[in-house]
């Protein structure tokens, strides 16, 4: 990946408490020198803001910012998407599977930030439709569904987000006493979790105010969330579960996206080894798959009819990955991270069965 230096000139200032971090209509810096690096760019400019005086470079707007092995962000999003593991990919480059979940992190919180500046914020012109893809983190006692909002014609993934379940079906008495201990010391998810997610959901996409046709299964707790959304007008459409999985299926959209799930990352392969053991980590490479499959991945295999992004207009055609990298982006800049949006960017999102979940807090590198 290429790592020259992503501006000539600051287009803001990158600390958040200045003045002209948002708005840098009049902003003044200066230049301060440089200081040299062991790999390109090998020669940094270094700048200063006039207004808080405080010291940044060209490689605070990289996204490679703070990257100790900036040739490996381009490989590991392609690995990613092609369904190999963590472990698998470290071998590929030599080097810990503990650095592939950390630049796996990086890169999902830029498709975070990416997809929220990218995707439409007035009301979706076409239908959506709601699925919860079932997968699990830690261990099968711990499920969790991956709610999907997909647009009905362009085939664009309007957004996601997590609601973690308590495991049900049959199980052996074994297995229902093993659920009762890890429940007793972890506590037990809260069964409106669902209710609850789509309609963060829900809010999120569809503006106050705003109209759009909705077609989901027949999971009770989605009319519970729609009831709760009295600014918004929300035509219901339900569908079977059990009917055919067909083009022809109105659920076929989020089907789809389900399947490329499925089939295009590790963690969610049936009985795999590469499961995800933390929810923030699934909900990270969830925003990676999400931008390329929107941004980068064409609708169809055979016949070309361009990506998502390019049937809702968003783009005039499918972006290439450098495209996606090109710039740091600056959470204090996407005003739309907030809530559920800010906590999952920052790493707030627990798994019950690990007790330290570490939360993103890097001083810098944010």
């Amino acid at each position: 990946m290429s790592t020259s230096n992503p501006c000539r000139r600051p287009p803001f200032c990158p600390h958040a408490d200045c003045d002209f971090h948002l708005d840098p209509t009049g902003w003044k810096f200066h230049r301060k020198g440089f200081y040299l690096r062991d790999r390109p760019p090998r020669r940094v400019q270094r700048y200063r803001c006039t207004h808080c005086y405080r010291y940044f470079s060209s490689q605070t707007f990289s996204v490679t910012y703070w990257l100790r092995r900036p040739d490996l962000l381009e490989p590991v999003f392609k690995s990613l998407v092609s369904c190999a593991g963590f472990r698998q990919i470290a071998r590929n480059h030599d080097v810990s599977h503990s650095t592939i979940r950390r630049l796996s992190d990086r890169i999902g919180r830029h498709c975070l930030l990416f997809h929220e500046r990218s995707r439409p914020k007035s009301r979706p012109a076409e239908p959506l439709v709601l699925d919860g893809f079932r997968s699990f983190e830690h261990s099968q006692y711990w499920p969790m569904d991956l709610n999907l909002l997909v647009g009905s014609e362009s085939l664009f993934v309007y957004g996601f987000n997590d609601a973690e379940l308590r495991r049900s079906g049959t199980m052996r008495p074994a297995q229902a006493v093993k659920r009762s201990i890890l429940e007793s010391k972890f506590g037990r998810p809260d069964p409106q979790a669902t209710r609850k997610r789509v309609e963060e959901l829900l809010r999120r996409i569809v503006p106050p105010g705003g109209s759009v046709v909705l077609r989901s299964d027949e999971h009770q707790a989605y009319p519970r969330a729609i009831g709760r959304l009295r600014d918004r007008s929300i035509a219901h459409e339900r569908t079977s579960s059990k009917a055919s999985r067909t083009a022809k299926n109105p659920l076929f959209p989020v089907n789809l996206s389900d399947l490329l799930i499925r089939h295009s990352s590790a963690n969610h392969k049936r009985e795999t080894i590469a499961f995800s053991k933390r929810r923030q980590s699934a909900l990270y490479r969830l925003a990676l798959w999400v931008v390329w499959r929107n941004y980068l991945k064409d609708r169809s295999e055979n016949r070309k009819r361009g990506t998502p992004a390019m049937g809702l207009g968003l783009a005039k055609r499918a972006l290439g990955l450098r495209e996606v990298l090109a710039q740091r982006l600056f959470p204090s800049r996407t005003h739309e991270i907030r809530g559920w949006l800010r906590e999952c960017y920052f790493g707030r999102i627990r798994t019950r069965a690990i007790e330290r979940c570490l939360a993103h807090a890097k001083r810098y590198a944010v």
